[in-house]
């Protein structure tokens, strides 16, 4: 077996016990435990997160897809940009992506408001940003590959003339 499937089982589910992935991909612990470690110290695996349905929750947070232009001199690259957007504790998540645009970028905060000055103050004046856009998300209906709802398909009435 190699890292790429540990890491498989790992992407399905985090909360596998060392002993769980081991028998799932016919190794011994020892050898799982060594190849996660391997892979936690090289960087690979960053972290571990649960996948959170928020609607569930009393206080749900506000959340927004921002779009970025950004226009480069010699002096700054890509990766300039992206280590001072990435500092803020906001951003949930920034990629450089191709298409209309360069940056799509995941904000997080506690009110519309909060996050309309966010992107006011803290990412527009950033000076190689030309352009944002702000999609705020209305409703989630999956994360991270896990389908969020009740388990019901449709749940209108059928009714036919």
């Amino acid at each position: 077996m190699s890292r790429e499937d540990v890491l498989a089982v790992l992407s399905d589910n985090a909360r596998y016990s060392t002993e769980d992935i081991a028998r799932q991909l016919n190794m011994e612990p020892e050898a799982v435990e060594a190849t996660i470690e391997e892979l936690e110290e090289a960087g690979v695996i960053k972290g571990y997160k649960a996948v959170i349905d928020r609607s569930k929750l009393d206080e749900e947070p506000v959340r927004a897809a921002v779009e970025l232009n950004v226009t480069l001199d010699r002096e700054t690259s890509y990766d300039d940009i992206s280590s001072r957007l990435a500092q803020f504790p906001m951003v949930q998540s920034l990629h450089l992506v191709s298409g209309d645009f360069d940056f799509m970028m995941q904000v997080e905060g506690d009110s519309m408001r909060e996050v309309s000055q966010f992107i006011s103050n803290k990412v527009a004046p950033v000076p190689e940003i030309t352009q944002t856009v702000t999609h705020y998300v209305m409703d989630a209906y999956k994360e991270q590959g896990i389908t969020f709802g009740d388990g019901h398909d449709d749940d209108r009435l059928s009714i036919s003339p």
